[in-house]
């Protein structure tokens, strides 16, 4: 803090394919049906509809809605037991972080600025990335939940302008000055997250950030390949008999 009365900043970061390699929501689905003894295509026809919704170009804010309903009848508690056998298997199988992005978030760290994980995703997958990248706190689309059950609905899609809303209803809440801050993401949906910040990083190459970018004077970031191929993540033994 320049001076002792100027307000502080933090940095606000995407999660998906800008932090982490994977899209955690779909890759921790695929280990959840696999560790409950779902039969082979299983996954794929759950999806199906979710990947034509998105090739059809339905809102991402839907297609997370939609997402969710898959859910259904599931324990909180059950699922944040399986999120954080999923992580664990991702930390032993792959390449799981951008090291780009992650060595940024560790330098704002050491500056003591409060560091903010922004998804579309949900606690089973962003608990577990949040205590390993020491984070402050995370804020995903939140399930609705009966006596700790899901009901298949959520509160809000952390999609789009809600990244917005989330980080200026944040930047309130911690008495932050917008313009000390720093956002990154990589999709078009980022955007308003990313103009929040006086200071925007576009990770990877999407068009529509890019465009932004070069209009705006974003700073780009380019993302590293993966190493290598990860193996496919071999789930855990079932806990339990599938519902």
């Amino acid at each position: 803090m320049a001076g002792g009365s100027a307000r502080p900043g933090a940095a606000f970061f995407d999660v998906d394919e800008t932090l982490v390699r994977v899209k955690s929501m779909f890759s921790f689905l695929r280990f959840h049906l696999a560790r409950r003894g779902e039969p082979d295509g299983t996954y794929d026809r759950l999806t199906a509809g979710l990947h034509r919704d998105a090739a059809r170009g339905v809102p991402r804010a839907e297609i997370n809605r939609n997402y969710y309903r898959l859910y259904a009848g599931e324990r909180r508690s059950e699922l944040a037991e399986t999120g954080r056998a999923w992580f664990d298997a991702l930390l032993t199988d792959g390449d799981v972080f951008l090291g780009e992005t992650v060595a940024r978030l560790e330098r704002h760290k050491e500056r003591g600025e409060f560091v903010v994980l922004l998804s579309g995703s949900f606690h089973a997958c962003l608990d577990p990335v949040l205590e390993h990248l020491g984070a402050d706190w995370a804020i995903g689309t939140r399930p609705v939940a009966r006596d700790g059950v899901l009901t298949g609905e959520v509160v809000t899609p952390m999609i789009g302008a809600a990244k917005g809303r989330a980080a200026r209803a944040v930047a309130a809440v911690r008495g932050l000055d917008p313009a000390a801050c720093t956002a990154y993401g990589d999709h078009g949906t980022d955007a308003d997250l990313l103009a929040f910040a006086g200071k925007a990083v576009v990770v990877g190459d999407d068009p529509v950030l890019a465009e932004h970018a070069a209009r705006l004077g974003w700073e780009r970031l380019a993302t590293a390949p993966a190493a290598a191929p990860a193996p496919a993540l071999a789930p855990a033994p079932a806990a339990s008999g599938i519902r």
